[in-house]
């Protein structure tokens, strides 16, 4: 696999633990019956900056193979 699908699989690792965040959170206020902002962010602290640190870390990862491949490619292509 080339860079370029290195670079796309770790930024859809991050598209999917940013959606995973929100996800719990609404499973974790499921239950409540009034429809406040306040209460999801509750639900949000209640999952955690985790999510968020290994989603930042995916997407800069994956920016940097996608950077990279378009680097070799305009490498190459000078050549």
């Amino acid at each position: 696999m080339n860079n370029k699908g290195v670079g796309s699989i770790f930024c859809l690792i991050s598209a999917n633990l940013i959606s995973a965040k929100y996800i719990a959170a609404a499973c974790f206020m499921s239950n409540i019956t009034t429809q406040d902002a306040s209460w999801f962010a509750e639900g949000l602290s209640y999952v955690g900056p985790f999510l968020s640190i290994l989603s930042v870390f995916a997407l800069i990862i994956g920016l940097f193979f996608l950077g990279y491949s378009i680097y070799q490619d305009i490498k190459k292509s000078k050549k």
